[in-house]
């Protein structure tokens, strides 16, 4: 709860138990202890009274993107202004994503009832609020901000949205961040082209007679690839190169099928097919087993690529490592902001760009073509062969047995050894889960996975409550034991797609990967407490135990890997703090001003 008076605002860490229950403009009394916050100073254990109803603060302070951001105004009530882009909702939460000059700015507040929010969507609009810094646990410093809003009485339209986006005139797509264009682009632009690429819910690519460009939508209405469609989104850019953002689209009629561009890996170095329809070979080298999607791996040249193809276009098809493929789909192009060229890149102008690497994302399993299959000369079929070649003469098939058996005993020392390595380097020696490295790795894929396709994901951080006092009392045996059961029932809650790793001592990790729902993780954080509470039987004995998680939810317009992991860590230290033995979902207004 923020409060504010003539002189500013400040925050107060109401507990999950406070009677008084005061909503916006409510004049309040409020003796509480002061406490430094993890940014700056708070009200904890606070006792309200209610003195009666009042109103909002008449004036607020205009601020900017920057100053927002700069945490000055940490609890004051200020005033921002910007385009409304899109909105989401959380339980009782909503989020406005509002775009400011100088970038964009979340905008929370509790939902009301029998309000149409998407009419804010492309509605220039004046929002007064709190400012409320975000803050690292850790290291006790700001590391983004937001404004928490009371609601639509706090909200001055200032243009309204026009309304049909379709009805704006058709834009060119090589019109939009010319700079003779760029003021014209604070609503969404009408684009008219045949759809190249149309992932549901996450992405669709469109092509008209000046170029090429896609689009991020949460949209899953039908639309074919080489159909006609109208597209209308907020411009922007991601690298170098132009997209649309929080795109509607509706299908216009029939279209002529795009003709793909075929390169080479060498090609992609200049930088000029991105968003394009193209056709590359390659040699496939593996394929990404972690992620959800198929993501193959392919070498074209001296360089390697992927090509991607969503796990709900996909039919199950399986090509063998090996193979030279033929890939069509969409060039997606990273790049590396240079001055200058690096290691072959191009430069385009003073301040130019260099290819880092590209993908091609691809929209039916038809997009692959076997040209060669995988060499049938493999070890089995060579010595098969050998056998046979060799069965001459008794004295040179007992000859060459003894070298196959040599040879076959190195390999498979080899290979064991190369297996333990792998197994210690990513596995906890004690329990078998994942180490912090494993888990680093899928967490990266796992964030990349859900910007990408726009669904959600959680991270549950949980320890083993007074684990010393185990130690202590029944010795570390029993200890190790009690940390091998609590990492065996983990895993036989969890999904097979879902990861449990040890962070050291008693502390363990979950990654929920792949949520399309806040509910789903609260489930299973419920069910790992209430299992981990079941006593650990050792040498006859029951030792008792129990746990506390603290978990942390977050889609993809918020996903921050680092964010995660703070966020999860502040949730059980709230458990903690408030007896053990549960869990928590981590909320914005949580701070650790508590003592354990």
């Amino acid at each position: 709860m923020f409060v504010n008076d003539g002189t500013g605002g400040i925050w107060v860490n109401l507990a999950a138990n406070t009677v008084a229950s005061p909503t916006a403009g409510t004049l309040v009394d409020v003796t509480g202890v002061s406490s430094n916050g993890l940014f700056a100073p708070v009200v904890a254990s606070p006792h309200l009274r209610i003195i009666g109803h009042s109103h909002l603060p008449e004036k607020a302070i205009p601020v900017t993107h920057s100053s927002l951001f700069s945490g000055l105004y940490d609890g004051d009530w200020v005033e921002v202004e910007g385009v409304i882009h899109s909105f989401s909702q959380a339980g009782h939460l909503i989020t406005l994503h509002l775009q400011m000059p100088g970038g964009n700015v979340n905008v929370e507040m509790v939902r009301e009832a029998g309000i149409n929010y998407s009419s804010l969507v492309d509605a220039k609009v004046r929002i007064r609020g709190n400012a409320a810094p975000i803050f690292s646990r850790v290291r006790f410093q700001m590391v983004s901000t937001r404004l928490m809003s009371p609601g639509l009485s706090a909200i001055e339209i200032l243009e309204p949205s026009p309304g049909d986006p379709f009805s704006q005139p058709v834009a060119p797509v090589d019109s939009l961040m010319r700079w003779d264009h760029i003021s014209l682009l604070k609503n969404r632009v009408h684009l008219r082209g045949t759809i190249t690429l149309f992932w549901p819910g996450s992405s669709l690519c469109l092509r008209d007679a000046s170029g090429t460009i896609c689009a991020q939508t949460k949209e899953q209405a039908p639309l074919e690839v080489n159909e006609i469609a109208d597209v209308a989104g907020f411009a922007g850019i991601m690298g170098e190169a132009q997209i649309l953002t929080d795109a509607v689209y509706r299908p216009v009629g029939k279209g002529e099928p795009a003709a793909p561009t075929p390169i080479s890996a060498y090609d992609i170095v200049h930088g000029l097919h991105d968003s394009e329809l193209i056709v590359i070979d390659g040699e496939l080298i593996s394929r990404d087993q972690t992620s959800s999607d198929t993501t193959l791996l392919l070498r074209a040249g001296n360089g390697l690529f992927t090509a991607v193809l969503p796990k709900s276009l996909s039919n199950g098809d399986k090509w063998e490592s090996g193979s030279r493929l033929r890939i069509t789909g969409i060039c997606s192009v990273s790049v590396n902001a240079e001055s200058s060229a690096v290691g072959g890149g191009v430069v385009e102008g003073e301040g130019g760009s260099v290819t880092k690497s590209f993908r091609v994302l691809m929209r039916s399993p038809a997009d692959v073509v076997v040209l060669q299959k995988a060499s049938w000369w493999t070890a089995a079929h060579a010595l098969l062969l050998m056998a046979l070649a060799l069965a001459a003469t008794l004295l040179v098939l007992a000859w060459v047995a003894v070298l196959h058996k040599r040879v076959e005993d190195q390999r498979n020392l080899l290979r064991e050894s190369e297996e333990q390595f792998r197994q210690m380097a990513l596995h906890d020696a004690l329990t078998g889960v994942a180490t912090r490295t494993l888990l680093q790795d899928r967490l990266d894929i796992a964030v990349e996975s859900v910007r990408r396709r726009k669904t959600g994901m959680a991270l549950l951080i949980l320890d083993i409550d007074k684990f010393k006092q185990v130690n202590d009392t029944y010795g570390h045996q029993a200890g190790d034991e009690v940390l091998r059961v609590t990492a065996r029932r983990l895993r036989e809650i969890v999904r097979k797609s879902d990861t449990v790793a040890r962070f050291g001592g008693d502390e363990f990790v979950v990654l929920l990967p792949d949520l399309s729902g806040p509910e789903a993780a609260e489930m299973i954080a419920e069910n790992i407490v209430k299992k981990l509470g079941i006593p650990v039987s050792f040498k006859d004995r029951l030792v008792p135990v129990s746990a506390s998680a603290g978990i942390c939810i977050a889609f993809a317009t918020d996903l921050n890997a680092d964010t995660l992991m703070r966020n999860a860590d502040a949730a059980l230290y709230y458990v903690k703090a408030h007896g053990r033995n549960g869990f928590q979902v981590f909320t914005p207004e949580m701070t650790p001003n508590w003592t354990i």
